[in-house]
């Protein structure tokens, strides 16, 4: 076997990831399936290149070695196809997203905004994968989140823009649970509940979570991970499950959104783009266009209409910067 760019993105996803079932669900594999690539990785670099334990996994001396190569050419690879995008662009704008509520919205707001632009939206549920591939010249600009403290790793040649400098998370739980009729809630009064996450959360939202939990004084227990929001929501009006969720989100039959006490947890929008790919008067349409769709969702909940009127310093600038 020969080593192809596929298995240094795996070896840099595992250190990155510092274990290899977050490499696994970041990469879209099985847990198995990228241990068993890793193994025959190792057999062609010749020894072991992580050491796994309890915290889990740290690369070797070796492992370092690999590493830094894999870096660098990882690195060429992302400025030959931004330095080939840049000499023959491509007459669309792509835009990577994370699953925002602000999404549902966003779409519309850019055929208004940049008429003159064929625009592709797509999806994705790492946040992580989705600066590679910006990096790669899959995307010309990305929307993303942040939680708490937690920032995202840029690729060379991008310039990143705040959009929503902080939002507070509020929990979704279900319309018949015995909190639903409270106004807000203390964190520490879900201590008993088993969360639903995302399948893929690298945005710093599962640490955010614990950490702020450890605060109140307990351990949550993350027993459920589904991507579609259907699902989720179903779950949740159930009794099943309950969820952190943005303050902007729609309430759904069966369900309701409470602020949480004290903003335990907070989290960022943000904008980035290739410079090579995107102008300034563009990358300034898309950040305006994400404003609006934004805003919109702003009445949503009452809770968060009062919390961001509050708060004008948060508000994105939507004048025009010609």
């Amino acid at each position: 076997m020969k080593l192809e760019l596929r298995h240094l993105e795996a070896v840099c996803r595992i250190a990155e990831a510092g274990s290899l079932s977050r490499a696994a669900r970041r990469l879209g594999v099985s847990q198995p399936a990228l241990s068993a690539q890793l193994r025959r990785i190792e057999r062609v670099a010749g020894g072991e290149l992580f050491l796994r334990g309890r915290h889990g996994v740290e690369p070797t001396p070796l492992g370092e070695f690999v590493l830094r190569k894999a870096r660098l050419v990882l690195g060429e690879m992302d400025v030959l196809a931004a330095g080939a995008r840049a000499i023959v662009p491509h007459p669309s704008l792509r835009l990577g997203c994370i699953l925002l509520v602000l999404v549902d919205r966003l779409l519309g707001e850019l055929e208004q905004a940049m008429a003159r632009h064929e625009i592709t939206v797509t999806v994705e549920h790492s946040a992580t994968a989705l600066t590679r591939q910006l990096g790669a010249g899959r995307y010309d600009a990305v929307l993303y989140g942040e939680v708490n403290d937690y920032e995202v790793p840029l690729p060379r040649g991008t310039t990143a823009r705040t959009l929503i400098p902080k939002e507070p998370f509020c929990v979704r739980l279900s319309a018949a649970h015995p909190l639903a009729d409270r106004k807000r809630i203390a964190l520490a009064e879900l201590a008993d509940e088993s969360w639903m996450m995302l399948v893929e959360d690298d945005d710093g939202g599962p640490e955010a979570l614990v950490a702020a939990c450890a605060k109140a004084g307990f351990t949550p227990l993350m027993r459920h991970r589904v991507t579609d929001r259907k699902m989720q929501w179903g779950l949740i009006a159930a009794g099943r499950a309950i969820s952190l969720s943005q303050p902007t989100a729609p309430v759904t039959e069966g369900t309701v959104l409470r602020p949480l006490l004290g903003d335990p947890v907070t989290g960022r929008i943000r904008i980035a783009w290739n410079r090579a790919a995107v102008s300034t008067r563009q990358a300034d349409l898309l950040y305006r266009a994400a404003a609006r769709a934004y805003l919109a969702n702003v009445d949503d909940n009452a809770f968060h209409r009062e919390w961001w009127d509050a708060r004008p310093e948060l508000h994105p600038a939507l004048e025009d910067s010609e």
